[in-house]
């Protein structure tokens, strides 16, 4: 039997021979000196407990409140998403080993570096259900921009099909790339009801001669797409499916190797990455068997020397590939190595039961929102389809007149969007991650009934 506190890993034969070795039959004999009606009879009256984030939060408000300094609550999403990170992560990530790391040259030399990549890229096959995941790329835009570079060295095709549903960052990258290698892009648009991309809007001919079809789901407002009819409709042209997926929304979702994606990726940034005002972010990138050898980045593999011990390798491809200009796989010969890491040790943190409970209350909080600001009579929702951790909202009072109200009261407010969907004037993206508390999203329902 362990210890009642769990912080203090004495087991009760532990404990027995501490005693036995100074002298003393029980515990309460330390105490024997302190007179009685000193001694406390019954336990003190403490409040309850907090969690970690619990705890955060409230010393966080205590430290605001002696600085005379606002506190603010964030609902942007839009790509970069605000989760709880355990002090775990940073404590294991500031260790110098890891923090001074350095891309090895001899990578053979760095095992500890080039373990901890292989357990990434395994966590990554396991969660998208793919077959094989590089050591990470700059971010997703990157990602996308790969997947669109690789999906047409492999068909032999000059055409890339993305949904308009796509983060615009993303297109802005791919776009970028495309350009000086003169490959097609045909952008296909949503749904002005559902906000998804329905499978009936692309037509087989546009696909008979594409490299691939990109799609996002969760996509850039939330809605969730149709992925396994999305996928199914691709590969009757024998184009590549390109998945771009939320992470934490695979605790919920169906991965994507369930529904035939070719190549999935997307922004790694939710799993143990703080926002950091933009960055380092980290781009996960998966792919099939078959693929993998067309696949950009760097890539451990497992492997034993002549002693049968267990060693890591970089495998299937050399750094030098990525440097031989327009004859390259790719030009991305580093990688996220530390935010990769970060990643890693949250979801050895969190588990399958971990991750689902987080996209559960993520769900759950940003569909109580949805349902509350519903009940405010000037506030509308452009989309009707299913979402999972953000949505659209239009209101009658201008974004951001709006949002500058909001944060004169510590309330960071939507992400606006009209300069991106035009026909989307007067929308804010709003997110609601598991670190919105109950109480939160009412104090900032009640501001929208004033500010309506």
């Amino acid at each position: 039997m362990g210890s009642p506190h769990r912080y203090i890993p004495n087991t009760d034969q532990n404990v027995a021979d501490m005693l036995a070795d100074i002298g003393v039959s029980s515990i309460d004999d330390l105490f024997s000196v302190i007179p009685p009606e000193f001694r406390l009879t019954e336990p003190l009256s403490l409040p309850k407990a907090l969690s970690e984030p619990e705890l955060s939060a409230e010393l966080n408000r205590v430290a605001a409140k002696c600085a005379h300094s606002m506190q603010y609550t964030s609902y942007l999403g839009g790509g970069l998403y605000e989760h709880f990170v355990p002090s775990v992560v940073r404590h294991m990530l500031t260790r110098g080993e890891f923090y001074t790391a350095y891309t090895p040259y001899q990578a053979e030399v760095s095992q500890g570096t080039l373990q901890a990549i292989f357990e990434y890229q395994t966590m990554i096959c396991e969660l998208t259900e793919m077959d094989v995941a590089n050591a990470s790329l700059y971010d997703a835009g990157t990602a996308v921009a790969e997947a669109a570079v690789m999906s047409c060295g492999a068909t032999r095709r000059n055409k890339v099909v993305v949904s308009r549903a796509i983060n615009p960052r993303y297109r802005q990258v791919l776009r970028t790339y495309a350009h000086p290698r003169g490959i097609e892009i045909v952008t296909v648009d949503y749904d002005t009801q559902s906000g998804a991309t329905p499978p009936e809007s692309v037509p087989k001919d546009l696909l008979d001669d594409a490299a691939c079809f990109i799609v996002q789901s969760p996509n850039y407002f939330g809605i969730v797409e149709d992925m396994a009819a999305l996928s199914e409709a691709t590969h009757r042209s024998r184009a590549l499916f390109v998945a771009v997926v939320n992470p934490i929304s695979l605790g919920i979702l169906a991965p994507p190797g369930s529904y035939g994606a070719d190549i999935a990726l997307g922004e790694g940034q939710p799993l143990g990455n703080p926002i950091s005002f933009g960055g380092p972010l980290l781009g996960f990138f998966a792919t099939t068997s078959k693929l993998m050898r067309k696949m950009p980045g760097r890539l451990v593999g497992q492997t034993h020397d002549d002693q049968g011990r267990r060693g890591y390798v970089l495998t299937l491809q050399a750094r030098e590939q990525h440097i031989r200009r327009e004859s390259a796989t790719s030009n991305i010969c580093s990688n996220e190595a530390l935010c990769a890491l970060a990643a890693t040790i949250y979801l050895s943190l969190m588990g399958p039961s971990g991750l689902r409970k987080v996209a559960e209350l993520c769900t759950w909080n940003a569909h109580y929102l949805h349902d509350k600001i519903a009940k405010i009579p000037e506030y509308e929702f452009p989309f009707d389809g299913p979402f999972f951790n953000e949505f659209a909202v239009r209101g009658r009072r201008p974004p951001a007149e709006r949002n500058r109200r909001l944060l004169e009261r510590g309330i960071i407010g939507g992400k606006m969007i009209e300069a991106d969907y035009p026909e989307l004037s007067g929308c804010t993206l709003w997110a609601a991650t598991e670190t919105r508390t109950r109480q939160e999203l009412d104090t900032l329902i009640r501001e929208l009934e004033v500010l309506a």
